[in-house]
């Protein structure tokens, strides 16, 4: 195993762990710090390119939508504009270069994920129903990007960002449904899993 995957695995241990026992210090340090080292290692790449400039600034405005959120609920709105930022930032990476193919099974799995997730949340969403609707369609729309290029190119690059697209359309999905619709004490797990794990596969494909 590399080094970066066993350090973002302790730290989102650390603040998973957190979330459910541990003191408030240690969830609002790893947290942070497990997105700090990702964004170290996709720093690392050992050639640049738009591709990882963009995938950065995506793990940067994800920081600091996390930082935001962890301080107040007033802070929401600009949160979920970061987060949508961030995936229409990582939804750009994967479009270079264009390569697409319209797998229309994928297509119609977006569409109605979404709307299904959408329908659950609609009506508890309140003055958020804007931001929060236009977040989860950059989120799907991200992930439809990705799962295009792996049916089109099917390759290991593509794979691995379809498989990270997917994890942070769920960790954002649940989120929502606990946030608004009813919660359940699984969902803190489960989102801080597949949050961590889905960045991370991002990253790693620019190793590839």
């Amino acid at each position: 195993m590399s080094w970066p995957f066993l350090a973002v695995l302790f730290s989102g241990w650390l603040y998973i762990d957190a979330a459910y026992r541990g003191p408030d210090w240690q969830r609002w340090l790893f947290r942070p710090i497990t997105l700090l080292l990702l964004l170290l290692w996709a720093w690392q790449v050992p050639e640049h390119s738009i591709n990882s400039y963009l995938i950065v600034g995506a793990l940067l405005a994800t920081l600091l939508s996390d930082i935001l959120r962890m301080f107040d609920s007033k802070y929401l709105l600009p949160s979920f504009a970061l987060v949508f930022l961030s995936y229409i930032l990582y939804m750009v990476s994967f479009l270079l270069p264009l390569q697409l193919s319209f797998y229309l099974p994928l297509l119609g799995f977006v569409i109605l994920a979404f709307i299904i997730i959408l329908v659950i949340v609609w009506s508890k969403l309140d003055k958020l129903a804007i931001p929060a609707s236009l977040t989860l369609l950059a989120a799907f729309a991200m992930f439809w990007i990705a799962g295009e290029k792996f049916f089109y190119l099917s390759n290991d690059y593509n794979l691995s960002i379809m498989i990270g697209s997917l994890l942070l359309v769920i960790a954002y999905s649940i989120w929502l449904i606990n946030r608004f619709r009813f919660s359940f004490s699984a969902s803190k797990g489960l989102v801080s899993a597949c949050y961590f794990i889905g960045h991370f596969f991002i990253v790693r494909a620019l190793f590839i």
